[in-house]
């Protein structure tokens, strides 16, 4: 993909640095978790990005340790969604406003279902 080359980044880290931009100071199980990666996995992109200055560790609740973006990964962050909406903008041009309505309805309601499913994970 065209856009994670421009900042020589991997689709985990994408996910990674799109995730914290989203929502920051989040801890390592809830990211992996939303990144749909095992908790190994997602550790080792968190600490590639770490050793680039793209995110940051700090002490949470319960002995959790949260991540955010460094300023540097914030550069990233607002690089990478640039693209990713360019490249909207262009899928958006291929239907007619009415068929786009529908597309953007089905992809809520399954964003309302993943975060619903999210919640009832983290109350077990």
């Amino acid at each position: 993909m065209r856009y994670r080359r421009e900042f020589d980044v991997s689709l985990g880290e994408w996910r990674v640095i799109a995730l914290l931009g989203e929502k920051p100071g989040t801890t390592l199980n809830r990211l992996a978790r939303r990144a749909a990666l095992d908790k190994s996995q997602m550790s080792r992109v968190v600490a590639r990005l770490e050793e680039r200055g793209y995110v940051t560790r700090s002490a949470g609740a319960r002995r959790s340790t949260m991540l955010t973006l460094t300023e540097a990964g914030l550069g990233v962050y607002d690089g990478l969604i640039g693209a990713a909406n360019q490249r909207d903008q262009r899928l958006e041009s291929l239907a007619s406003p009415a068929k786009m309505r529908v597309f953007e309805e089905v992809l809520d309601a399954l964003d309302v279902f993943a975060r619903q499913m999210e919640a009832e994970e983290d109350t077990k």
